[in-house]
C-alpha cells in the first residue's frame, strides 16, 4: 500500500517527484468527460518508465486472441480500446536541449486534481544537464460542457538564464497499445495538415474503419503579450509538429495556451471530420482558456450539486469518495446509449476497456441514485440491442430457440473475452443482466420499460437458463455443473449456489413479467409472442419444473450455502493463516495452488444474498457471513463493497468501515499493487454502494425507499443526496440524529428506521425529534 498523496477534501495532491511511482500517478490524475480521456501523462517528454494513454470512447480494435489452441465457440479476438492520437504534447528545448524530468534534477513538484472544479495541474522547477533552470506550470482539462474539446495553459520561465527557448506543440498518431500483440499499431493515417499555429491529423482504425480526427490549435503569450513569432510547421508519418522559437531572460513567461479537438465518426460523417475538428478549435480559440475553464467549473458544480457526499472528520474518507465520484463521471455520462463503462475507464488499458456484468451489478445502482433516469436506462438499451448478438453467442455454444448468452466481454455485443473458463463458465453474467432491469423498475416504477424492452430481454435470458440445467436422477433434482461463479478463484464447479439461484429467479422474474405484460400490453405481447415463437404454455411449464426442483448445495449443520457442490471437501482455512509472503494470493500461488484453496476472491454466495436481501433474514445473513468472511481475501476490487455492506447490515461497523475505506481509497493507495494499469472504474461505483447502502441502510422496498442510517466511529457528520423516481432527497446524518429533506416540490413517503413517514413538499423530518415526541407517523417537522 503506498500513501505518497495527500488528503485533501476536494484535490489529489502529489508532493514532490515520485518517478517510481509515475504510472501510478498518470492513473491516479487522469481526466476525462465521456467521451475521451486520458492519463496524466506529462505535455513535455519524459523517457523515464510511463504509460502513454489517450482513449476515445466507443472507438475499439478486434485484436487476435493470442492462444496456442481453439476450441469451438471460442471468441476470434479480443476487443479493445485503442490507445488514441495524443494531442497534449509540447516539446520544450532550452537552446537546443530537451527538457525532460527523468534526465533532470526536478526542485518543488507539485501535481494536483482538482476534483471540484474538473481540471489537472502541475508545477515544478528543473535544472537540466547544461545546470540551466526552468519553472513550469500546466493546467488542463476535458471539457465537460464541450465533450470533444481539450485545453492546456503551458507555462515556461527561465530562472537563470539568456537563450532560445522552442516551444512545439504537436498531435501524434504513431501510438499503439502496451498489450498490443507483436507489438502492432492500429492507426493508419488518412491525411494531415500543419499550419502556423494548428495542425490536425485524420486516423483509421484497422479493420473496425473508425475514423478520428486529432487537432489542436494554439497561441503564445510573453510576459502577458500575445507573440505573432514565426514557427516552422513540420509534419511526417502520423506526426505533425509546429516548434516556435523564443528569446528569453530569467524572469519571463512565456505561456502556451493549447486547444485540442478529437472528433470521431461515431458522430460525425467521415467526410466532415477534419471541418468539423477545425471549427471546434477556431471557437476554443475565440472563446479562450479563461472562459472555457469558467464553462468547466460551472459544469462541474452541477454535478456535484446533486452527486456530491460529504462527510465531516474524516478526510481520507472524504477525499476517497469524491474521488470514486469523479471519476465514474469522468467516465461515463450516459448520453449515448451505445456506450458504457470499461473496468478501467479512459485511465488504462487493463482489460481492453470492454463492458463487463460490473456495469449492471454495480454502476447501474449509482447511476440510477445520482443522475436523470435516462441515463440508467440508456445502460439497459446498450443491451437490449445486444440482445440479437447474445442469442449468436448462445447458438455458437449449441443452445437454441432464442435462448440468449450475454457476453462476459463485449464492445459490440458479441464475447470477446479470451480466457476459456470465463468465456464458457462465467455464465452468472446473463443473470445479473435480468437483474439489471427488476432494479430498474423497481426503482423507477418505470413498468413500460418491461413492455417495450425487458421481457424480450428476461425470455432469451430464461430459455438459456431453461437449456444450461439438466436433471440429476441420483439428485432427482435440477443441477448446473461445469460453471465459474464471481469468485474466479473457483473454476468448473457443479451447482455454484449463486449461478443456480440467479437462474431460478430470473425464470421467476420472467413469469412475472410475462403476466404483467400480457395484461397491461396485449397487443405487444402478441407481436412479441409470434416475433420469438415463444409458446408460452410449454415454455413456462419448464420454468416453473426448473424453479420448483432446482438444487442448492448447503449444509445443514452450519445453516450456511455452499459456494459449490463438494466446498466442504477443501482444507478449510481462514486468511489470518496466510503469511505476508503468501498475498496476493494471485501473484504468489500456481493457479493450480489457488483453485484447490478454499480461499475466496471476491463475494459469491454473499452476493446473492446480497441481490436479493428480501429472501434471507438476518440470521440466515449473519452465518453465511461469518462462515465465508473469514476466507476472503478480496483481491477483486468488486469485493469490498459488498462485505462492506452487509458488515453494516450485521452491526459490524468496524468491519464496515474498514471495508468501506480500502475500496474508496483502493487505487488511491493502490492497495493491490495494480493501480499503475488503470483505476477501478466500476469498483468505484461499488464504493458509493458501500456507503449509501451501508452506512446509509438505503433500500429499495414495497415502493418506497427505506434508511437506517448510522454515524462510523470518528466521524461528526455526513449528508448525500439521492434522486429517487420523480423526487430529489438529501440524508443527513450527524451524533445525535438523521434528518431527511424533501428537495421536490410533491409530497414524499419513505421507511425510517423500520417507521414510515410523510414528507410534505420542501419539508423535512429529524428523527431525534420525532424519538423524543414519541409520534409514530410524523408529517414534515419544517419546510427549507
Amino acid at each position: 500500500m503506498k500513501n505518497y498523496l495527500k488528503h485533501d477534501p476536494w484535490k489529489i495532491i502529489e508532493e514532490g517527484f515520485h518517478p517510481e511511482f509515475n504510472e501510478v500517478s498518470e492513473s491516479c490524475f487522469s481526466i476525462g468527460n465521456g467521451c475521451m480521456g486520458q492519463r496524466a501523462n506529462f505535455e513535455e517528454q519524459f523517457s523515464g518508465k510511463r504509460l502513454q494513454g489517450s482513449y476515445v470512447a466507443g472507438i475499439y480494435y478486434p485484436d487476435k486472441t493470442r492462444v496456442g489452441w481453439w476450441k469451438n465457440g471460442y471468441p476470434e479476438y479480443f476487443a479493445k480500446v485503442l490507445n488514441a492520437p495524443n494531442w497534449i504534447g509540447i516539446d520544450v528545448k532550452i537552446d537546443g536541449e530537451v527538457l525532460d524530468l527523468a534526465t533532470c534534477k526536478v526542485k518543488d513538484f507539485r501535481r494536483e486534481l482538482n476534483m471540484k472544479e474538473g481540471y489537472l495541474e502541475r508545477s515544478f522547477s528543473a535544472r537540466l544537464v547544461s545546470g540551466k533552470e526552468v519553472e513550469v506550470r500546466s493546467r488542463r482539462f476535458c471539457s465537460l460542457a464541450e465533450k470533444e474539446l481539450g485545453a492546456i495553459s503551458y507555462a515556461v520561465r527561465p530562472l537563470n538564464f539568456d537563450g532560445r527557448l522552442t516551444v512545439a506543440p504537436y498531435v501524434d498518431a504513431g501510438v499503439s497499445n502496451k498489450d498490443a500483440n507483436w507489438d502492432e499499431k492500429f492507426w493508419v493515417e488518412i491525411n494531415k495538415s500543419v499550419k502556423r499555429r494548428s495542425g490536425y491529423i485524420l486516423a483509421e482504425t484497422k479493420k473496425t474503419k473508425f475514423q478520428v480526427c486529432t487537432g489542436m490549435r494554439f497561441s503564445i503569450f510573453k510576459n502577458g503579450e500575445k507573440m505573432e513569432t514565426d514557427s516552422q510547421p513540420f509534419m511526417e508519418d502520423k506526426f505533425v509538429s509546429v516548434p516556435v522559437n523564443i528569446d528569453c531572460k530569467p524572469g519571463d513567461e512565456i505561456v502556451v495556451y493549447k486547444f485540442g479537438a478529437v472528433v470521431s465518426s461515431l458522430y460525425h460523417k467521415k467526410t466532415e471530420l477534419a471541418a468539423h475538428c477545425r471549427t471546434l478549435l477556431k471557437q476554443a480559440a475565440n472563446t479562450g482558456f479563461a472562459q472555457l475553464l469558467k464553462e468547466q467549473a460551472a459544469a462541474w458544480a452541477a454535478k456535484w450539486e446533486e452527486a456530491d457526499i460529504a462527510i465531516e472528520g474524516d478526510v481520507a474518507a472524504q477525499q476517497g469518495i469524491r474521488f470514486n465520484i469523479f471519476q465514474l463521471y469522468q467516465t461515463y455520462t450516459g448520453e449515448d446509449e451505445r456506450l458504457n463503462i470499461g473496468p478501467k475507464g479512459f485511465t488504462g488499458e487493463k482489460y481492453g476497456g470492454s463492458t463487463y456484468w460490473d456495469t449492471e451489478a454495480y454502476c447501474l445502482p449509482f447511476y440510477l441514485a445520482t443522475a436523470g433516469q435516462q441515463v440508467a436506462r440508456n445502460l439497459l438499451v446498450y443491451r437490449y440491442k445486444h440482445l440479437k448478438k447474445a442469442i449468436e453467442n448462445a447458438a455458437k455454444l449449441g443452445f437454441t430457440n432464442g435462448a440468449a448468452l450475454y457476453p462476459m466481454v463485449t464492445m459490440n455485443g458479441e464475447e470477446c473475452h479470451n480466457e476459456w473458463e470465463i468465456t464458457f463458465e462465467e455464465i452468472h453474467r446473463n443473470g445479473a443482466i435480468a437483474y439489471a432491469i427488476f432494479n430498474y423498475v423497481r426503482y423507477t416504477a418505470e413498468q413500460d420499460y418491461l413492455v417495450e424492452y425487458g421481457l424480450e430481454v428476461l425470455i432469451g435470458v430464461a430459455r438459456f437458463w431453461a437449456q444450461r440445467v439438466h436433471w440429476s436422477a441420483p439428485k432427482q433434482q435440477f443441477v448446473m455443473h461445469g460453471v465459474t461463479g464471481p469468485n474466479e478463484y473457483e473454476n468448473n464447479v457443479n451447482n455454484n449456489w449463486y449461478t443456480n439461484y440467479l437462474a431460478v429467479w430470473t425464470m421467476k422474474y420472467a413469469l412475472e413479467s410475462l403476466e404483467y405484460v400480457t395484461k397491461v400490453a396485449p397487443e405487444k405481447y402478441a407481436a412479441l409472442e409470434a416475433g420469438l415463437k415463444f409458446n408460452k404454455e410449454k415454455e413456462t411449464a419448464t420454468w416453473r419444473n426448473i424453479i420448483a426442483n432446482m438444487y442448492f448445495p448447503a449444509d445443514e449443520k452450519r445453516g450456511v450455502f455452499l459456494q459449490q457442490e463438494g466446498f466442504l471437501d477443501k482444507e478449510l482455512r481462514t486468511v489470518d493463516t496466510l503469511s505476508e509472503a503468501d498475498k496476493p494470493l494471485n501473484q504468489k500461488w500456481s493457479w493450480d495452488r489457488i483453485l484447490r484453496s478454499c480461499f475466496i476472491k471476491q463475494a459469491d454466495v454473499l452476493q446473492g444474498i446480497y441481490f436479493f436481501a428480501e429472501d434471507f433474514d438476518t440470521e440466515t445473513l449473519r452465518r453465511n457471513f461469518d462462515f465465508y468472511e473469514p476466507m476472503t481475501v478480496h483481491e477483486s476490487s468488486l469485493s469490498a463493497c459488498v462485505h462492506a455492506i452487509l458488515a453494516a447490515r450485521l452491526g459490524k461497523h468496524d468491519m464496515a468501515y474498514g471495508m468501506y475505506l480500502r475500496t474508496a481509497r483502493l487505487d488511491l493507495d493502490d492497495y493491490n499493487n495494480d493501480t499503475e494499469d488503470g483505476l477501478h472504474i466500476t469498483s468505484m461505483a461499488g464504493t458509493w454502494m458501500a456507503f449509501v447502502e451501508g452506512f446509509g441502510g438505503m433500500r429499495a422496498e414495497d415502493g418506497m425507499l427505506s434508511f437506517s442510517p448510522y454515524l462510523p466511529k470518528g466521524w461528526a457528520a455526513y449528508s448525500f443526496k439521492i434522486r429517487w423516481r420523480e423526487f430529489l432527497i438529501q440524508v443527513k446524518v450527524d451524533g445525535k440524529s438523521t434528518t431527511i429533506l424533501n428537495l421536490t416540490d410533491i409530497p414524499l413517503s419513505l421507511r425510517l428506521n423500520g417507521e414510515i413517514y410523510s414528507i410534505g413538499n420542501r419539508a423535512s423530518i429529524n428523527y431525534n425529534e420525532i424519538k423524543t415526541s414519541g409520534h409514530i407517523e410524523q408529517q414534515a417537522a419544517g419546510h427549507f
